[in-house]
């Protein structure tokens, strides 16, 4: 049976407005920690759909756009797109995890998995269903259309500006997403600028309280935040691993890497419970380069977590802080 529930309970739902509140996102860190955020923020603009359109999806399929009033969004990179282009109010239905406003503030939450039924985001009653994986959505995305909900996948696995350019088109919006695109890639080019000429690159170990069915997990080579790391100079160890997406690691596993820098975001330190969650869950990290220095970065999640409107500005921070590391550091 397709698996598929929403998340309708005033508990639930202030569960993780608690999570992922503003007031959580700007709480102290322990002592000898660093944030890691980027000021140079995309500022968002007010734009309206100009539909009907007919709009490239991933799958392969043309799929005609005709009202964008009740999205159900497959994931907070999109979704982050949106909010810049000043469509956030028309989130209509969003993961129960999502960690961008809109996503938090939808009317409608779900929780996703790679089995997730038609009948499921149907009951939804969205006018457009926006993908974010080929991997999890290409199949639903061709029975929703053959059930007339227009449905457009923009896969997860591209850089930033292209998928701004594809989400941006999706709502008619293409002058702007190819603003928006061009303002992105030239902070991303900053960043690549600041950490190519690097003669020491940190070994990070980007940690997450989600990706593994529920327990912690070490980002590989195809996450957004293994994007960053490469980008902005730093060796991502999930590379190493050879771990695609987010991956559980043994504690042997954990020493073998030698990361000198743990990286986290402010959501996923909030689900492991602060300082004492991240040791208690990786119990080996204290005897780590990183962890004997106490390294911590934290960044806010869609600067990390997220490719979006949002990437240049987390890779400019990230970069600067390699910088700092590589003065610094013998």
């Amino acid at each position: 049976m397709p698996t598929f529930t929403r998340i309708s309970s005033a508990l639930s739902l202030a569960v993780l407005a608690a999570v992922f509140s503003p007031l959580a996102s700007s709480q102290a860190l322990p002592a000898g920690w660093q944030s890691v955020a980027g000021a140079q923020t995309i500022k968002a603009i007010k734009a309206a759909p100009r539909l009907p359109v007919s709009a490239a999806s991933d799958d392969g399929a043309t799929v005609r756009v005709t009202d964008a009033a009740r999205v159900i969004a497959g994931g907070d990179d999109v979704i982050d797109i949106m909010e810049t282009l000043g469509l956030g109010d028309r989130v209509f239905a969003a993961p129960e995890s999502a960690v961008t406003e809109a996503g938090r503030k939808a009317p409608r939450h779900f929780l996703f998995n790679r089995t997730t039924g038609a009948e499921g985001v149907l009951s939804l009653d969205g006018t457009l269903f926006l993908g974010n994986s080929l991997r999890r959505h290409a199949k639903l995305s061709e029975t929703l259309r053959a059930t007339a909900l227009p449905a457009v996948v923009v896969d997860d696995l591209q850089p930033a500006p292209q998928k701004i350019r594809k989400v941006a088109a999706v709502f008619g919006l293409a002058t702007e997403g190819e603003a928006l695109a061009k303002a992105v890639q030239q902070q991303l080019d900053e960043a690549a600028a600041i950490g190519k000429p690097l003669t020491k690159r940190a070994r990070v170990i980007h940690v997450s309280a989600t990706g593994g069915g529920g327990k912690p997990t070490v980002g590989g080579k195809d996450t957004a935040a293994a994007q960053l790391i490469r980008l902005a100079g730093g060796i991502n160890i999930g590379d190493a691993a050879n771990t695609g997406d987010y991956t559980a690691l043994s504690n042997e596993g954990v020493v073998a890497a030698m990361p000198e820098v743990v990286l986290i975001t402010r959501s996923d330190l909030a689900l492991m419970g602060g300082e004492a969650g991240l040791w208690r869950n990786y119990p080996t990290l204290k005897q780590t380069p990183a962890g004997q220095a106490n390294r911590v970065w934290v960044m806010p999640d869609v600067q990390l977590k997220i490719v979006g409107s949002q990437s240049g500005a987390g890779a400019i921070a990230l970069a600067q802080a390699f910088k700092a590391f590589a003065t610094k550091t013998p």
